[in-house]
């Protein structure tokens, strides 16, 4: 059933924050389950609550497990059978599987509902690829869908180059915070014979890129390090002739707050310095700002600790360094303690030199990691819920379940 799912899903990718026919996917694979289900307003979204019925008298502790459903504006080149038939989009990060595994998670606590001490809220979230869809769902009340605040939230992401069924996390910055910065550099259009008589902006927007780079490597510790890439310049229409404004767009990561701040403060004033050196004008913005995905010590302590009784310990990794992409799960793990863990999903015989990263037009994930990525899901909630239960105080909790 799941892998039916999420070639279903793949074949038919979805952009951004309206997904209706993913949205309607999930509701079918989810109908005559016993779940309170809602729509999003602004966004395609799921929330769907599952009441555990072996509840305390004085209320019940809440978990949030997350899956994104949207996919990339990528044209698939993989060579797989059920590829994307949609020109322009791709489920190229995976997030096919995840809305798979909830799915599947899904199923495993409704069957465990009579011992479940507390309630599961699962959220299918759109718009995770730059639409900022957890924010959104948060604002319509995702992280109160079961009434109190969640204990704890967990979400999976697979990696197309990690050996298939290896999980790895860590404690503390997992995930990179992220901006994306616009800058267009006002000059004075002219004649390439005459560039005196002009003031060129495209020579000051090359500058501008290359002292970037030296800035990040001299202003920020290399072991908190600031990276910023530009992936996008335009300028000019005509090799003869000097255009009167250049334009540039650059992604700006970091993993701390303090440093996402001041690499915000410290490109505007280097930008708006060369700019005037030239006596051209800048005008620069931010935008798509998520900020660093920090998991909560505690609650990756235990999430390690059910993948090595689930899987077994050689199938667990502590990762030493954040990873370099954003999540805005981070919206969730900011007012919710939790914790965010990577499975691998490489096919098997596939040679990691021939691995394509996710986010490529070619890569591919194993589909048989979708139910060791569902019991995860399943068995993460189940035993928080049973923890939050027994350390509940006594006037509020009911019989206590297994450890």
């Amino acid at each position: 059933m799941l892998t039916e799912l999420r070639r279903s899903l793949h074949a038919d990718p979805e952009l951004g924050l309206e997904l209706p026919r993913t949205q309607q996917r999930v509701l079918s694979a989810l109908a005559g389950l016993p779940l309170e289900v809602t729509r999003g307003t602004t966004l395609s979204s799921v929330t769907a609550v599952l009441r555990g019925r072996r509840r305390g008298s004085g209320g019940a502790p809440v978990v949030l497990l997350r899956a994104d459903m949207d996919a990339l504006p990528i044209t698939e080149q993989a060579d797989v059978p059920y590829r994307s038939r949609n020109p322009g989009a791709m489920h190229a990060c995976g997030h096919d599987l995840h809305t798979a595994m909830l799915v599947g998670a899904a199923h495993l606590l409704c069957a465990a509902r009579d011992e479940l001490p507390g309630d599961v809220v699962l959220m299918f979230q759109p718009g995770e690829e730059g639409h900022d869809g957890a924010a959104k769902m948060i604002a319509e009340g995702v992280l109160e869908a079961a009434g109190p605040q969640p204990v704890a939230a967990y979400a999976l992401h697979v990696q197309s180059v990690r050996p298939s069924g290896m999980f790895a996390t860590r404690s503390g910055p997992i995930l990179s915070g992220h901006a994306r910065m616009r800058v267009t550099v006002h000059g004075k259009g002219g004649h390439g014979a005459a560039p005196h008589r002009a003031l060129d902006p495209v020579t000051t927007m090359a500058e501008m890129i290359t002292a970037m780079q030296s800035l990040v490597t001299r202003r920020f510790d290399a072991f908190d390090p600031v990276i910023v890439t530009v992936g996008h310049v335009s300028a000019g229409s005509h090799g003869t002739a000097i255009p009167s404004s250049a334009y540039f767009e650059a992604t700006i990561r970091s993993y701390s707050e303090r440093h996402r701040a001041e690499a915000r403060r410290l490109l505007t004033e280097l930008i708006n310095g060369i700019a005037a050196a030239h006596g051209t004008t800048a005008g620069l913005g931010f935008d798509a700002e998520l900020p660093v995905t920090v998991t909560d010590d505690a609650e990756t302590g235990f999430a390690a600790g059910v993948v090595r009784d689930l899987h077994g310990a050689e199938r667990f990794a502590t990762m030493p360094h954040p990873h370099p992409a954003s999540e805005d799960f981070s919206r969730v793990l900011a007012r919710v303690p939790g914790a965010f863990v990577f499975l691998g999903a490489r096919p098997a015989g596939l040679d990691p030199g021939e691995a394509h990263e996710n986010h490529s037009p070619f890569a591919r994930f194993d589909d048989g990691v979708l139910h060791d990525g569902a019991q995860l899901l399943a068995e993460l909630a189940a035993r928080r819920l049973n923890e939050a239960a027994a350390t509940a105080p006594s006037s509020s909790r009911g019989r206590p379940g297994p450890r």
